[in-house]
């Protein structure tokens, strides 16, 4: 993975695709990953990711690490 970016769905304006801006990665209770943020419009994103594309986007810093 050369470029990691997380992208979202919105659900308010109904736009696939779009970056999320400030993330934070999380651990659900099942042990699944999950990246929160919001889009820069005031509007917050929410996306279920793989283990390997969360650690990646920690280690290559778009995202902070919230467990």
């Amino acid at each position: 993975m050369a470029e990691v970016t997380l992208t979202a769905y919105n659900v308010k304006t109904k736009e696939k695709g779009v970056p999320i801006q400030e993330a934070v990665i999380t651990k659900t209770a099942r042990g699944a990953y999950m990246a929160q943020g919001h889009d820069g419009k005031g509007n917050k994103l929410t996306t279920l990711l793989g283990e390997e594309k969360a650690l990646a986007a920690i280690k290559a810093g778009i995202a902070k690490q919230g467990w």
